[in-house]
């Protein structure tokens, strides 16, 4: 099949999960909802054009490979809100901030610091989106780009391809430009053991495992299908994921 990849890096990344009361977990690697809207600002997509969310929702599948999932890092947040009011509605922070009744909320937020990971999207039959159009937009993109907040922008370029005719793991498998100045040094800096994790959504036999690397294949169910942008839903989806010790 042909699939687009890139990658993603940054001081700080977060991969929303559930969330309940104050506390915003992440996950350790990107989410399908995060990618699906990393694009859509890529293509300038509006947060409330509904219609061209859920086209391309319905259009793309995503791969990760997990290089390291980076350092937690968890910041206690305190934030001013005025007292609820239903009949009243505020556009701006600075609406807010100028009411008389302010309140503060606690809450904790976490981040991923120093996570690497490569992204493999690739599109669903019949859909009339196509992976050249997503990555003349990734090179050029309309909205500016972050790692799921807008506090943690990308810290190298994305650097996608477009690779015909491959399998998902060779697709995931590219060697990208060192960050620093070679693979080996990269490896030190990141503290990578050499471990890797695949994940990927569709079919098991999407990723192709070599005989003499034959190990166990989870299947795992994920809340990040986009619902309703405008209420924050999200649905379950089911995807795969194996680990392995990289070669080389």
């Amino acid at each position: 099949m042909d699939v687009l990849v890139f990658r993603l890096y940054g001081a700080m990344a977060s991969w929303g999960e559930a969330a309940v009361g104050g506390d915003r977990p992440s996950a350790c690697y990107p989410s399908r909802s995060a990618i699906l809207g990393l694009i859509g600002a890529a293509l300038g997509i509006q947060r409330d054009d509904t219609d061209q969310l859920q086209a391309l929702q319905q259009s793309l599948s995503v791969g990760v490979k997990q290089y390291r999932s980076g350092t937690l890092l968890r910041d206690y947040h305190t934030s001013q809100v005025p007292s609820q009011n239903k009949k009243q509605q505020w556009f701006t922070r600075k609406d807010e901030l100028s009411q008389m009744e302010l309140n503060t909320v606690l809450s904790t937020r976490d981040y991923r610091s120093e996570g690497l990971w490569t992204v493999a999207i690739w599109v669903e039959e019949g859909s009339d989106c196509t992976l050249e159009n997503i990555l003349n937009y990734l090179l050029r993109p309309v909205f500016t780009l972050f790692l799921g907040r807008k506090n943690c922008p990308l810290a190298i370029p994305l650097s996608p391809t477009l690779i015909k005719g491959t399998d998902l793991k060779s697709a995931l498998d590219k060697d990208f430009p060192p960050i620093l100045f070679d693979a080996q040094q990269d490896r030190l800096w990141l503290s990578n053991d050499s471990i890797v994790t695949y994940y990927w959504q569709g079919e098991k036999a999407l990723m192709f495992l070599p005989e003499n690397r034959v190990t166990a294949v989870q299947t795992l169910s994920r809340w990040d299908e986009p619902l309703d942008r405008k209420h924050w839903q999200f649905g379950p989806r089911f995807e795969h994921q194996v680990s392995l010790r990289e070669e080389g």
